[in-house]
Parts: C-alpha cells; sequence; structure tokens
C-alpha cells in the first residue's frame, strides 16, 4: 500500500494533467453542441464498422452449419425421389394404392452427415476416411453419397471414424443400368483415371449414345434405384463377344468431395442373411 502511494505522489502532476482533459473534454462536449455531435457521429461510425466485422466474422463461421444443413435437405430429397420413382414404376405395373402407399420412404432412411478427413485417388485401391463412427449409428455396409450421387460403401468403423470403400477402388462393383433403356451390368474401377469407371457385362446388342445417364439399378442391398453414377463416355467390347463394356464419366468429383451422406438400407441385414443361406 505505501508503495502505491509513493507511486501516486511521485507521478501525481500527471494524474492531475488526466483528471483537468478528461474534465474539459466532458465539459466541452455538454455545453458545445457541435462538437458533441461530431463525438457522438464518430463513435457511432467506430462501432457500426466493428459490429459489422463481428457480423461479418459470426456469418462466416455458421457458413459450414448452413451449408451442412443444406447438404442434408438435398440429400433427404434426392433419396426421396428416387425412392418415389421405384414406388410409382411399382404402382404403374401393380395398379394399387395400398402397395404405394406402404414403406414409401421407409426403405432407406438417411443416418447422417460427415466430412472427409482424408480421401486417396492414386492408390490401387483408393478409401476415404470420414469423421463419423459407431457412435454416430454408422455399420458396415451402409452407402455414401454426396450431391452428386454414388461416393462408396463403409467398409470398416471404428468409434469416431469410418472407412469408405470408393468406386475408385477395384474391390467394390456395384450394380448399375442405363437410365433409358434398363439394360444392367457391373461398374468397377480400372485404376487408371479417377474420373472413370468401366460398366461391364452389358449385352452385345444394347444400344446406347455418349452422354445417356448410369445409375443403380437397385438390385443392391446397398443403394436404391436411381442414384446417379455418370455418364457414357464410350464404348469397347470386352474379350467375350457377347458383351460390351461401357466407360463411365463418373458424376462425383473425388478430387473436391466436401460433405457426404451416409444412408441405409432397414431391410439390408435381412437381404444379407437370405445372401449367407
Amino acid at each position: 500500500m505505501r508503495r502505491l502511494i509513493d507511486f501516486i505522489i511521485a507521478h501525481s502532476s500527471i494524474f492531475v494533467f488526466v483528471i483537468y482533459v478528461t474534465i474539459s473534454i466532458i465539459l466541452l462536449l455538454r455545453f458545445n453542441p457541435y462538437q458533441e455531435s461530431v463525438y457522438f457521429n464518430s463513435a457511432n461510425a467506430v462501432a457500426g464498422k466493428y459490429y459489422s466485422l463481428i457480423d461479418n466474422i459470426t456469418g462466416y463461421i455458421g457458413l459450414r452449419e448452413i451449408n451442412t444443413e443444406l447438404q442434408e435437405s438435398n440429400s433427404e430429397l434426392q433419396l426421396q425421389i428416387s425412392l418415389l420413382k421405384e414406388e410409382i414404376e411399382q404402382l404403374s405395373e401393380e395398379n394399387s394404392i395400398e402397395e404405394f402407399s406402404k414403406g414409401l420412404i421407409q426403405k432407406n432412411k438417411l443416418i447422417g452427415i460427415a466430412r472427409p478427413v482424408n480421401v486417396t485417388t492414386t492408390n490401387a485401391h483408393n478409401y476415404i476416411t470420414i469423421n463419423r463412427g459407431s457412435v454416430d449409428g454408422i455399420k458396415e455396409g451402409m452407402g455414401v453419397i454426396n450431391r452428386s450421387g454414388v461416393v462408396g460403401i463403409i467398409s470398416t468403423v471404428s468409434k469416431n471414424y469410418s472407412l469408405v470403400i470408393s468406386i475408385l477402388n477395384p474391390k467394390l462393383r456395384l450394380s448399375c443400368k442405363l437410365k433409358d433403356s434398363g439394360y444392367f451390368g457391373s461398374l468397377i474401377w480400372d485404376g487408371k483415371s479417377a474420373e472413370y469407371a468401366i460398366l461391364e457385362e452389358l449385352p452385345r446388342h444394347v444400344k446406347f449414345e455418349k452422354g445417356d445417364t448410369i445409375i443403380t439399378s437397385g438390385y443392391s442391398s446397398v443403394f436404391p434405384e436411381g442414384l446417379l453414377i455418370g455418364t457414357v463416355e464410350e464404348s469397347s467390347r470386352q474379350k467375350n463377344d457377347n458383351f460390351n463394356a461401357i466407360k463411365v464419366k463418373l458424376s462425383t468429383d473425388y478430387f473436391k468431395l466436401g460433405d457426404v451422406c451416409i444412408i441405409d438400407n432397414i431391410e439390408r441385414e435381412e437381404q444379407e442373411l437370405l445372401k449367407a443361406k
């Protein structure tokens, strides 16, 4: 306490000066309208810039949350559109409104949104690591999609992370078909470019053109029918002359993947159990 008093006494002239200046400014602003208006206008300008800066920062921080919500909404709509197409086709064949109404969206459900933390595209066998795991309800065999189409299938799950086997992996064979004609085959990656895959086992007589759409066939227990895979780039004859192979330009860009969605067919386990018997 003694040191504080000595300090104040030693610098008393400075403290007196500061007090006088403060009192002078208060009196100047209080009894001079012009100076008062200049002061408040300047203060408001500074405050406005400050709050504008804070708003921009918080708005930018909130973009990821908004983007995630939009991605989830888009994915739900994409999934529902695919399921609606499938149910409408069944309705036209069976002509039964009762069958149409049963389990319209229940067959497949959106599990959640995940962010890739590691993506490989140049290996012989490529995988994607996402920041969601068993605590988020993720299980092996679930499908992974994004706004552009199919990404891959969950292959390994830990508590907080999951490993996705992407289309850019020859271990994954995906049942796909030509959207217009309905002819189907198996999609497999040939290990060359991350932009293309090969649709094999198409009958030789099937007609198609460059740019035709390739979608999931619905014959898999993982993905519903109608999810986008890519477009026809060119064709070639397989070793077996009875079949054609189509080079497919993938709709999913693995170089800028972004957030992905995990979906699950609630009847998948039952279907897999039947296959195992």
